[in-house]
């Protein structure tokens, strides 16, 4: 994505630790100490009680705030049994969300499969990716995809994200998304999720192959690294990512691996668009020699470390960047993502929007690749469709608060507002609610960057 979407917990904990030591030889040195204890656990109670209270008012003047808040995010039905998958996995165990999970496995299966098709874990695998994803034998597993590749055949792996169909440019033509809503626990209701298959526009599919530039060799053994975000304002997506990196590597390996050797991941941190902290991941794997880097998940991320990435002869794959300016990206034929351009989700975005009869639209969006891209698909979309975009106001991420862009917001009386933002969403729609203007208010919507559990739990904490 951009994303950023999206992290974490409303429930104030008091924890209270009474510890009696009594070690005096008189019963009145008891006494007293049975004294003081008793008040001491008088004190405690009665604070225990206090904070008790907050909370439930905390809870109660926020309950139901976001209920009926919608967006979207790329994502397909993943069903039980993945879930389950992903779970079994010691970075999985915690899952809350699970936006990007399947876009990264995914993008582990294609790298291992186009390295086999090529023989070579060098830069010359990255010329296999593309047809991996079309034009020959289905195929879902690597189990199956691999025994194709065995026999000199070309498979054609469809994933869990579905039929993924890469363009020229290594980005899919089609993707699955969800509608997904908040109910009235202020967490996603998934009895309310409903999902789309949407296509790129035809000119998006019809891009030709980009020639892959380099002369990087292999060492027969397939390294792929990570830059995803365990820190940042969209941490709250990398759980998911790294589940369904540890799960893709390991059933990979339960197949026999790659080049008949096991894959071996290494794991490394993205941060966010506020520190280095990408560069400094991005250069400890390029000093390990690795063949691969999943991430970043947000585009603005990816664009601080295309060039190192590429320029080395190694291939990014990114499981969640959606800004178009990576479409056209000049990235030696070396960058790719599982996710869609935000062409595509400008436009089911607007579809859901429109649908729900809004007419008078705001938009408020970051100010970076992400935000500012989305919002103006977004704007298209609303347009073609008869509705008016009333204002849009273009924040500073790193604000603290945003009572000036939702007074202005308010004053151009919309009937819908969508929130193109990561984790300082929660601030936003905080400042909407004591505006008088929250989802309960105003039809509210959010996308990728911002819709999942963990944006209630952020809203109610009050970060």
């Amino acid at each position: 994505m951009q994303r950023t979407m999206v992290r974490r917990s409303a429930a104030l904990v008091v924890g209270l630790a009474l510890v009696g030591t009594a070690c005096g030889s008189s019963s009145t040195t008891e006494s007293t100490a049975t004294t003081k204890a008793g008040a001491a656990t008088t004190a405690a109670a009665t604070a225990t009680t206090k904070a008790g209270a907050a909370t439930t008012a905390a809870t109660g003047a926020n309950a139901g705030a976001l209920a009926g808040m919608k967006g979207t995010t790329p994502l397909t039905n993943l069903g039980d049994e993945f879930k389950a998958k992903l779970k079994s996995v010691e970075s999985g165990k915690d899952l809350k969300d699970y936006n990007y999970a399947a876009e990264t496995y995914d993008a582990v299966m294609i790298i291992s499969l186009a390295v086999e098709k090529a023989k070579t874990d060098g830069i010359e695998y990255a010329k296999e990716i593309n047809g991996i994803t079309k034009g020959g034998t289905k195929c879902k597993t690597y189990k199956d995809c691999l025994a194709i590749i065995k026999a000199n055949g070309d498979p054609d792996f469809d994933g869990v994200t579905g039929p993924i169909e890469f363009a020229g440019n290594g980005e899919p033509t089609q993707a699955s998304y969800a509608v997904l809503q908040f109910g009235a626990n202020n967490r996603l209701d998934d009895a309310k999720t409903v999902y789309k298959l949407a296509k790129a526009p035809a000119s998006a599919a019809a891009v030709a192959d980009t020639p892959v530039e380099g002369t990087r060799k292999g060492d027969g053994v397939l390294k792929i690294g990570t830059i995803l975000p365990q820190t940042g304002n969209l941490a709250f997506l990398g759980p998911p990512e790294f589940a369904g990196f540890d799960l893709a590597i390991k059933e990979i390996n339960e197949a026999g691996g790659v080049l008949g050797k096991p894959v071996e991941g290494i794991k490394g941190d993205s941060g966010d668009a506020t520190t280095n902290t990408v560069d400094q991941t991005t250069d400890r794997l390029l000093a390990q020699n690795v063949d691969a880097i999943i991430g970043a998940a947000s585009s603005g991320v990816s664009l601080k470390v295309i060039d190192k990435i590429t320029g080395a002869g190694v291939v990014q794959f990114s499981p969640a960047n959606t800004s178009k300016r990576l479409s056209t990206y000049a990235d030696k034929g070396l960058y790719f993502r599982t996710a869609p351009s935000d062409i595509v989700q400008g436009a089911v975005l607007g579809e859901v929007i429109s649908g729900d009869g809004a007419k008078n639209v705001a938009i408020i969006a970051r100010n970076d690749a992400y935000g500012t891209g989305l919002a103006e698909d977004l704007t298209k979309a609303l347009q073609d469709a008869g509705a008016k975009v009333v204002i849009t106001k273009v924040y500073d991420e790193k604000a603290e608060k945003f009572n000036t862009e939702v007074g202005e917001i308010k004053a151009a009386s919309p009937d819908a507002l969508a929130i193109i933002g990561f984790e300082e969403s929660s601030k936003i729609l905080s400042a909407l609610v004591e505006a008088g203007i929250g989802p309960t208010k105003l039809k509210t919507y959010g996308c990728d960057g911002n819709m999942g559990n963990a944006l209630g739990e952020s809203f109610e904490a009050g970060k």
